[in-house]
């Protein structure tokens, strides 16, 4: 898989170990950045990781800050994208199997880089079930064309 990823300066220690990880399971990794743990604001860094999983670019993204949700809520503003914030295997699996989350956040102060390598590997290899998550899917979908009431 091509894997967009993306971290401010909280989480690019996380990122450049995470892009060690991807490499040894087989990934190609597109890094947007940041390239230091210099402060930097995060919106425009997980946006373009967000923009380039919905152009096709990278079959799924990955937000990495302190928490992870101000990353997950920036990455999610760009249609198509379903950012899921997963700092336990739980929430990956279920943003897999019920959401199709095709970008994943994670808090570098909050998980270790063990539990992210963890989180990270069942998100990646969890499809997603379709059947009746698919209609709740489209729903997203119609909102973000503002077709939904």
């Amino acid at each position: 898989m091509r894997i967009a990823i993306g971290a401010d300066h909280a989480g690019y220690d996380l990122k450049e170990h995470l892009k060690t990880t991807l490499a040894a399971l087989g990934h190609e990794v597109d890094d947007h950045g940041t390239d230091s743990a210099e402060r930097v604001d995060y919106p425009p860094i997980m946006a373009s990781v967000g923009r380039a999983v919905a152009s096709g670019d990278a079959d799924r993204g990955i937000v990495l800050g302190g928490s992870g949700q101000g990353e997950q809520i920036a990455a999610n503003k760009v249609d198509g994208i379903r950012a899921a914030l997963c700092n336990d295997i739980w929430t990956a699996r279920l943003s897999r199997e019920h959401n199709d989350a095709n970008v994943i956040a994670m808090g570098a102060r909050v998980v270790t880089p063990h539990m992210a390598d963890e989180i990270l590997e069942l998100w990646l290899t969890t499809d997603f079930e379709g059947g009746r998550h698919q209609a709740r899917i489209d729903k997203i979908a119609d909102i973000e064309r503002g077709d939904a009431s």
